[in-house]
């Protein structure tokens, strides 16, 4: 294996469909299998703990680095979403991800792309109701990075779990053979999940932050203990309201599906998305008979 200088292995820099396939290609001649971990950069732990699953998954990890302005509604920060290519590269590098792929958005979106794949069920409410055309972004430049790759399987945090469950239909449907793999939430300390967007939080807001995901450990723990539904939750979105700047939901739903959940007879989740500030934050946990939450 061929070493950079800082002791890391060597990871190449691709631009374009047609190096991206190149690459690929001489990887599977020799048999390689490929996983890859889509990212919109300002990695963290929690992005670094995906490419390590899939190090798990497959002989070769592809990570992109596209920050999509498909997935940004009016309003949204993709004018100020932070971008350092320079320092993602080398904390992937150091991660041992062998390929950075980093097209331009002429490359993914050039003059005269005239497609959109958008998506009912699971796509429904929740995200989409506070940022509409989200999941059609999403949709969209997942298709064109699974179909770039034709990687073996992908990685997608749970943290994300709408849209998690999003791409698992999104391949389903379309019948794109990628196994998608879910990653843990990666989190702080104190329970805040890791995310790109804490960043921009300051001193108050980050130690209000937590919050968040206790009120819906509580909550998960109320329910997996036989509390009735309809007051636990009323419970909980009144002390999320009451913490933060503004709720915009808390959902109680089927893991699988995202159907709305009315009784603990299977899998299911609970998810929240708040405002801090200009902040918008999202967590969700498990709900289990047990009583068990993550």
């Amino acid at each position: 294996m061929k070493l950079h200088s800082s002791g890391f292995p060597v990871m190449r820099t691709v631009r374009t469909v047609s190096d991206l396939r190149q690459t690929l290609q001489a990887w599977r001649a020799d048999g390689d299998s490929v996983a890859l971990v889509p990212t919109m950069g300002a990695l963290h732990d929690g992005h670094l703990s995906l490419i390590k699953i899939a190090q798990g998954q497959a002989r070769r990890t592809v990570v992109s680095l596209f920050v999509n302005p498909r997935q940004f509604g009016a309003g949204e920060d993709l004018a100020h979403y932070p971008r350092d290519e320079g320092r993602d590269a080398t904390l992937m590098r150091e991660a041992g991800a062998d390929l950075l792929y980093a097209p331009e958005a002429t490359a993914m979106y050039p003059t005269g792309f005239a497609t959109t794949v958008s998506m009912d069920g699971p796509a429904r409410g929740m995200e989409a109701d506070t940022r509409p055309g989200f999941f059609a972004g999403v949709c969209t430049v997942v298709s064109k990075l699974l179909l770039q790759t034709g990687a073996d399987c992908a990685i997608f945090g749970e943290k994300d779990y709408q849209q998690l469950i999003v791409v698992r239909q999104l391949v389903a449907d379309l019948d794109i053979e990628t196994r998608i793999v879910a990653a843990p939430t990666a989190r702080e300390t104190d329970g805040l999940a890791r995310s790109s967007r804490n960043a921009y939080l300051d001193q108050g807001q980050r130690s209000r932050a937590p919050r968040l995901h206790s009120v819906l450990q509580e909550a998960a723990g109320a329910l997996a203990s036989g509390a009735p539904p309809a007051s636990t939750l009323d419970d909980a979105r009144r002390a999320l309201g009451d913490h933060f700047d503004a709720l915009h939901y808390l959902e109680w739903r089927d893991a699988e599906t995202l159907d709305r959940a009315t009784l603990l007879d299977r899998s299911s989740r609970l998810l929240a998305a708040v405002q801090l500030g200009t902040t918008r934050l999202i967590d969700n946990v498990a709900v289990s008979p047990a009583g068990k939450t993550v």
